[in-house]
């Protein structure tokens, strides 16, 4: 099994994290929701010594991607959302930085869907489409490592905002009960915002449980 070191940087206008998960035999690194500020998302890739292969969204709301083009150009690497978010960030007002910040959009290289699994970094990738926040909002589970990249799904102790565009309360519920009963409870979550928890806790105080 492949070992995976986890670490990440707050950044952007709403502190969202940007995952940098690296195969410790190889080096290899998967890069989630680069927020903002590539040059520091540059400075983290080498003090950690990887080599980005790929970017995973987790839904296409600005502060997850305005870093995505850069950091895509600088190593030559495919950025992946769900086909459902597409539309989200190729739209300025459906990933709110229309509203919120200045309009910028993009296109990804790689849709993927419920169900899809796929090698990354020598990581056994599985996708799990988790409307509620966006339409097309995922969650990437790890099974080997027992980890879960949560998005702005599934938070410590609460869930992702359901008041935006493509949003759905009826849904979130029932992806972070979806997720609260599939997963095992040593899974290891890390969410688009705040801090790192686990399904047993989340099972124990999240108000959607």
């Amino acid at each position: 099994m492949a070992e995976m070191k986890i670490q990440n940087l707050v950044l952007g206008m709403v502190a969202t994290n940007c995952y940098f998960l690296k195969n410790t035999d190889t080096g290899e690194m998967i890069l989630v929701d680069p927020a903002d500020e590539a040059e520091a998302i540059e400075q983290k890739v080498n003090a950690l010594g990887g080599k980005p292969v790929a970017v995973l969204l987790t839904h296409g709301h600005y502060d997850h991607m305005l870093a995505a083009d850069a950091v895509r150009r600088k190593y030559q690497i495919p950025v992946y959302v769900h086909e459902l978010d597409e539309a989200v960030l190729e739209d300025s007002m459906l990933n709110l930085s229309g509203l919120w910040s200045r309009a910028y959009t993009m296109k990804a290289d790689r849709l993927v869907k419920e169900g899809d699994t796929f090698l990354l970094a020598g990581f056994e990738v599985h996708v799990l489409h988790t409307p509620g926040h966006t339409q097309g909002s995922v969650c990437y589970y790890f099974p080997e490592q027992k980890v879960l990249i949560s998005g702005d799904t599934l938070f410590c102790q609460s869930y992702g905002r359901t008041d935006f565009p493509t949003s759905s309360m009826r849904d979130m519920q029932k992806s972070v009960r979806r997720l609260l009963t599939e997963l095992p409870e040593d899974t290891a979550v890390y969410p688009g915002h705040e801090m790192a928890t686990t399904i047993a806790m989340e099972k124990r105080y999240n108000p959607l449980a």
